[in-house]
């Protein structure tokens, strides 16, 4: 009876809401560019309907009355290059807040408009003119697949990779072959090292990203070119822009999907700030549980942001982000090889992960400077046993407890005179350490070639403190009556480790762009840039068992070639193609494995804690064409194909193909609103052959036992291939919009015509029919070096249908 009253009351509920008028909210800043100065007395212009406003004396705008739809948004005024918004999605249910940035007009010539014209496709830069994609807000939320994962939506840029094996399940981003440890990622300009559950400490990879969607107003990728005051980045910089609270009322959107449950809030604090806050927490265990298999992954994620103006020309951002992971095993009721084999050959893992910071900014003369103290960290601890759903001390093969942590300032400043645009700024860390490792590398046994060899077991206790230091600046100017653009830019790092190198003019990062537009819609650009990384904290705390010393921590280098066009036919649609080569030194090589690290990461837990030697080399090389059309009328899509090789050297000096050589990546994403509020969303995705190393098959045996998996052969390595990978995801949205509240049900289904994914076959040993056990050649107990075993391979295919169903409420 009870719940017969309350629906009927949510019923009446609802349609009172329904029955009511709607409206919608769009409000938001104006700030040049270049100086981050507040633009009063913009034109700004919302289309359909024909609305339109001037910005007040902040910059700020606001709309109040918009029915629930779509809308592009166009800002005009004196000296400016006019700004246009397409696919702003409004709703009753939350006002939609828009921090805009808009550059200064920089001039026409008489045969040539090299910038006057609006155009929202446009990613590039004076300091970055090429290998800069973006991606909004709302391409990032309708993504089919990507099941609200940002690690995963930027998967349909170019040269974005997934992982090694086709159809990865990891968030292992790989850039024009680079490996994932390459690359860096800065959320409002604080850096944040790790952006995904379960990361591999060394690497940064994992199965699920943290970023809430719902904080993020953009994403912009470099490639290359990167701007001078980004340290540590050899393949890519990734910035993640978050939006403000809104200013006018408390509101907020709650997610149910297959997998999660999240809430997010936002509104005013006070007059002066604003404040985004957001938990999520998945229930992944439980869906495994219920479908028996033997895995329990289980995650928490925290996210919160405040933004004060604290006065006309000073703003003052504090932002915090946070995860706890914990993966652990279940025995299951009905046990096949397959869930055996998942069980002991992966690590139980208990991590949590945070990044805090705060950033001052200050509105000058001539420009601006910005002051961020942070702080991050990571804890990181895994076991392995050799029977992982039974565990006990005298069985541990793997045990890891790891903390690491960064305490940061950073300061820059931006001064504008007339023709030219300086960047300048240093930054200092204090790097905390802390690492307890045992690891059963291999078991005695006799190897392929008939010898006998000891047992390999590393054990590393390392507590390290030090410090990184660096400095940057960076030039560009506008020349040829603006048909020329010229940015340059130089960076110095440095750090106080005896194994590293302490003197910052070692580790001299000098780049050079430039561009120049061949017409009003067409624009040649090429860049230069020698770039620097430090290698993982793992690595450098490592001390080498055979003398004592501490692996050589030079920094690892990469020389990037880029030239390219791009091509603007109209606002809304953009094409570019570019060449580019990379080349590596300093490369770190695993000791014992006889191997680039270029070719690890993608596994659980960490990579680095080995002897490491740093004589390796290597070079990635390609095209990539892309093209983008942002939201006309009903469509916007995007379309990326990159070929390219990915090879590096082992210890036997010779280039071999990294793991990630698929060589052709090509990703298709494309929405169609349909109306009603009804939107669908495809994407294709399609990696070529995955190369793969083949099992050692005489150590696999006698290891296996202890190890739980086999053991590559790496004197063979990546010389098979993997059939190519393709795959479809679909998504359909629809929203109802009542009167204070809006309510998405949606349909996400991965790999929608159920396409065969293959990945590298699992060496194990053949089990008895109730699987409780081994089998073995001579009825007697299986011996310890695996020699009356039956060597098999469980084949890695997968070909499931993965659907979602959801649903959004925003109020």
């Amino acid at each position: 009876m009870t719940a017969r009253f309350l629906s009927f009351i949510l019923a009446l509920a609802l349609f009172s809401y329904a029955s009511a008028q709607t409206n919608g909210r769009l409000s938001g800043s104006i700030i040049n560019r270049i100086t981050q100065k507040q633009m009063s007395g913009l034109t700004v212009s919302v289309n359909p309907g024909g609305f339109s406003q001037i910005s007040d004396s902040l910059g700020n705008f606001r709309f109040t009355s918009l029915g629930p739809g779509t809308y592009n948004l166009l800002i005009t005024g004196v000296d400016i290059e006019s700004k246009f918004l397409s696919n702003l999605v409004i709703t009753s249910g939350n006002e939609t807040n828009l921090l805009i940035e808009v550059n200064t007009a920089v001039g026409q010539l008489s045969t040539v408009t090299v910038s006057s014209k609006k155009n929202t496709a446009r990613a590039t830069s004076l300091e970055s003119p090429l290998s800069v994609q973006r991606l909004t807000t709302e391409e990032i939320k309708a993504n089919p697949g990507g099941n609200f994962d940002i690690s995963k939506v930027i998967q349909s840029l170019p040269g974005v990779g997934g992982g090694a094996a086709g159809g990865s399940f990891r968030n292992d981003i790989i850039i024009r072959g680079g490996a994932p440890s390459e690359n860096v990622f800065y959320l409002d300009g604080i850096e944040v090292p790790i952006i995904n559950h379960f990361s591999t400490q060394g690497s940064g990879g994992g199965p699920q990203g943290i970023l809430n969607v719902s904080f993020i107003e953009d994403v912009k990728l470099s490639t290359s070119a990167f701007d001078a005051r980004y340290d540590n980045a050899l393949s890519s910089v990734f910035q993640f822009k978050q939006k403000n609270g809104n200013p006018t009322k408390l509101q907020g959107n709650f997610r149910l999907s297959g997998t999660e449950v999240a809430a997010t809030f936002d509104g005013p604090l006070s007059p002066k700030t604003t404040f985004l806050a957001s938990a999520r927490r998945s229930y992944l265990q439980l869906l495994f549980q219920a479908l028996d298999l033997p895995i329990r992954p289980n995650y928490w994620d925290f996210q919160a942001k405040t933004f004060t103006r604290i006065n006309k020309n000073t703003t003052l951002t504090f932002l915090g982000i946070g995860a706890i992971d914990d993966f652990s095993f279940a025995a299951p009721k009905s046990a096949t090889p397959e869930k055996k084999y998942i069980i002991n050959s992966n690590p139980m893992i208990n991590q949590w992960s945070y990044t805090f910071g705060a950033s001052l900014k200050r509105i000058t003369n001539r420009g601006f400077w910005n002051l961020s103290l942070s702080r991050n960290s990571l804890n990181n601890q895994a076991d392995k046993y050799l029977n992982n759903d039974k565990p006990n001390e005298t069985d541990l093969t793997f045990r890891i407890r790891s903390v690491e942590t960064e305490n940061k300032i950073r300061w820059d400043a931006t001064t504008n005179f007339d023709q030219l645009t300086l960047s300048y700024g240093v930054m200092t860390q204090y790097i905390e350490f802390n690492n307890d490792l045992f690891q059963i590398l291999r078991a005695a046994g006799i190897d392929s070639a008939g010898n006998q060899n000891p047992s390999i077991t590393i054990t590393n206790k390392t507590d390290l403190n030090f410090l990184r230091y660096g400095a940057f600046i960076q030039a560009g100017s506008r020349l040829l009556n603006n048909r020329l653009s010229v940015s340059a830019g130089i960076r110095n790092d440095g750090n106080s480790l005896k194994n590293s190198e302490s003197n910052p003019f070692k580790q001299w990062s000098p780049r050079i762009s430039t561009g120049f537009a061949i017409s009003s819609k067409i624009n040649w650009n090429a860049s230069v840039g020698l770039y620097h990384r430090l290698p993982s904290y793992t690595q450098l705390a490592f001390s080498n068992p055979a003398n004592g010393n501490l692996n050589p921590g030079k920094y690892i280098q990469s020389t990037h070639y880029v030239t390219g066009f791009e091509y603007l036919p109209k606002s809304t649609t953009r094409f570019t193609l570019e060449g580019f080569y990379k080349s590596y030194r300093n490369y770190p090589i695993s000791i014992n494995d006889g191997i680039s690290l270029a070719n690890k990461g993608t596994e659980f837990g960490a990579i680095g804690n080995e002897p490491i030697e740093q004589s390796g080399t290597g070079r990635a090389y390609g095209m990539e064409f892309f093209a983008q059309q942002k939201l006309t009328k009903k469509l916007f899509g995007v379309f990326s194909y990159t070929l390219y090789w990915s090879e590096f050297t082992g210890k036997n000096k010779k280039l071999a193909p990294a793991s990630w050589d698929n060589r052709h990546l090509i990703s298709l994403t494309a929405g169609y609103k349909l109306g009603r509020n009804w939107e669908l969303g495809v994407k294709f995705r399609y990696q070529g052959e995955a190369p793969f190393t083949p099992y050692d098959e005489v150590a696999s045996r006698s290891n296996y036992l202890t190890l739980g998996t086999g053991i590559f052969n790496y004197t063979r390595l990546n010389t098979g291939r993997l059939p190519a990978f393709h795959s479809g995801d679909l998504r359909v949205d629809k929203k109802w919009n009542f009167r204070k509240i809006t309510f998405d049900l949606f349909l996400d289904v991965q790999n929608f015509y159920g396409s065969k994914s293959t990945g590298v076959d699992a060496y194990t040993f053949k089990r008895t029919a109730d699987n409780s056990a081994f089998e073995t050649t001579d009825n007697q107990p299986l011996q310890p070096n695996g020699s009356n075993a039956t060597p098999v391979f469980l084949k890695n295919i997968d070909g499931n249908v993965l659907p979602t169903i959801g649903f959004i409420v925003e109020f």
